[in-house]
């Protein structure tokens, strides 16, 4: 049996990149999923990984958008139930250093990289039963600093935070709290990085490549599945070794 087989998982910010490859991984491996992206169809179709698998259907929401979020829990509680397993990716990074920060680039990464996280943890927990998983998406970007990225490192520091407090109010409930936090992985966010930035960080990575998208994926399957059932408030980081020798 796969590891996610009658599992309804909801993934916020699931087309593309990490949150794409969480999404079919997790229907390979059995799991209904719903993926949301800010430019899914409106009616997004449900598509089979393969007839013996689970399958992903995409909902259009703007993650930084409360009203999004409802529309997408009312809808998997009209038609699913319940949640098994909620994941919540969707995120920014941008390059400012301190003294060109704008209060709008502020706004933006805390508004969707903290604020919108937080919503959607509590939209999704009313549908979760015992056993039920949250996977945070979160970078090792909350322990590094580097240059340009103090607000995006702030926010994912906060990720980290959460996942610790909302793992320890959430066991009463017998739900688990976790963060998978990639390092540099090859997806369009990295590839807007200058060529130095690039260079940089894989000087400090021990395995001496990016990571891939499919890499973080398997860590958020562990996380997600029964195979991590005595894990909750860690941080799984998917790094190549960078923040960790």
């Amino acid at each position: 049996m796969s590891s996610l087989t009658n599992k309804i998982a909801v993934v916020i910010g699931g087309v593309g990149g990490i949150g794409g490859a969480i999404s079919e991984r997790f229907a390979a491996e059995g799991a209904q999923v719903v993926a949301t992206s800010r430019t899914a169809p409106l009616d997004g179709p449900a598509t089979a990984v393969s007839p013996a698998e689970g399958g992903i259907r995409l909902q259009r929401a703007n993650a930084s958008s409360l009203a999004d979020l409802k529309q997408v829990f009312d809808t998997v509680r009209k038609e699913e139930g319940r949640i098994d397993v909620l994941v919540i990716n969707a995120g920014l990074s941008e390059f400012a250093m301190l003294g060109d920060i704008s209060e709008d680039l502020f706004d933006r990464t805390f508004g969707l990289n903290v604020r919108a996280l937080l919503f959607a943890a509590q939209g999704g927990i009313d549908l979760m039963q015992p056993g039920g998983s949250i996977v945070l998406v979160g970078s090792i970007a909350d322990v590094v600093g580097t240059k340009g990225y103090g607000v995006y490192s702030a926010s994912k520091a906060a990720v980290r935070s959460f996942a610790r407090t909302w793992a320890n109010e959430l066991a009463v409930k017998g739900i688990r709290v976790n963060v998978v936090s990639p390092g540099p992985t090859d997806t369009a966010m990295m590839g807007a990085a200058s060529d130095e930035l690039l260079a940089a960080l894989l000087k400090m990575i021990p395995l001496g490549r990016l990571g891939r998208p499919d890499e973080v994926a398997a860590a958020a399957l562990f996380l997600a599945s029964d195979q991590s059932s005595f894990t909750t408030g860690a941080e799984l980081c998917v790094d190549g070794g960078g923040t960790q020798v």
